[in-house]
């Protein structure tokens, strides 16, 4: 029998790369998708199913179609930006909804097949969980929980014989890196007048400057291999930096002061001359 992974928010990305790459690999892959149509255009060799991790029918909908279940790959995220001051507040909420909460739901829904095949859990974090950006709170934080709850779950797992394994992304150039960009004035309009008139500047300065660092990031498909090996190494690792910059951010983060860390997270993204606003 093909070893059996459910990979969420598979539409596009890292995702989408991680799908197909299982699927050439011999895995049979049910790529959960937020539309019909972006799981047609996944090709013949990948079984689409609808799943909005926040959607509790959705997801029980995904346990009784699939049968045996050897792994989970908990991918689906959205990134919320802004200021805490004048971030909306139901922004926050989804984000964690999405990152944090959703994943939780699938995981739990799934544990029962997963623990009979003493499969595999793997978890896409990010960097991010190591070294907040200003104006990242909301997103950063929500990876932040994902790693927590990744050693949590690795070590109740074990006794199983379920392996649990984070996934850390620095930098990857993704579809997403390029929306961001149109989503600035947005994200911006929803501050209010107070909220552009003290955080505008400074937050076009950090989104220009990100956007720079991640368009000249690694492919998605260097995740997808990461997820490859977490799935088929006899003793994966615990975790998996992948992409440009994920290990000296994730260094940096763990070893550097936190004020120098201050300097340096301002002055990368220049944000210097704006630290007051920061």
């Amino acid at each position: 029998m093909p070893r059996t992974v459910l990979i969420t928010g598979a539409s596009t990305g890292i995702g989408r790369a991680t799908a197909l790459l299982l699927a050439r690999e011999g895995f049979a892959v049910h790529a959960g998708v937020r539309k019909q149509a972006d799981g047609d255009a996944l090709g013949p060799t990948v079984t689409p199913i609808v799943l909005d991790v926040t959607d509790p029918g959705q997801i029980a909908d995904a346990v009784d179609r699939i049968g045996h279940l050897d792994a989970l790959v908990n991918n689906a995220g959205i990134g919320v930006t802004g200021p805490l001051e004048f971030v909306p507040l139901d922004a926050l909420r989804l984000q964690y909804e999405v990152n944090v909460f959703g994943p939780v739901a699938v995981t739990q829904a799934m544990l029962p097949k997963l623990r009979a095949a003493q499969g595999r859990v793997v978890n896409v974090g990010s960097v991010g969980s190591w070294i907040t950006l200003p104006f990242g709170g909301p997103l950063c934080s929500s990876k932040h929980a994902v790693r927590s709850l990744n050693d949590a779950l690795r070590m109740e797992l074990r006794p199983f014989g379920v392996a649990t394994v984070l996934i850390e992304p620095g930098s990857i150039h993704t579809d997403a890196v390029d929306k961001l960009e149109g989503e600035v004035e947005p994200r911006l309009a929803s501050l209010g007048p107070e909220g552009r008139r003290l955080y505008g500047t400074a937050y076009r300065t950090m989104v220009t400057s990100g956007l720079a660092a991640e368009r000249d990031g690694s492919s998605p498909d260097v995740v997808a291999r990461a997820v490859l090996h977490a799935l088929t190494a006899r003793k994966p690792r615990a975790r998996y930096p992948v992409g440009k910059t994920s290990r000296l951010m994730s260094t940096l983060g763990r070893v550097v002061p936190q004020y120098t860390l201050d300097r340096l997270r301002l002055r990368a993204l220049g944000l210097s001359r704006t630290e007051r606003h920061a």
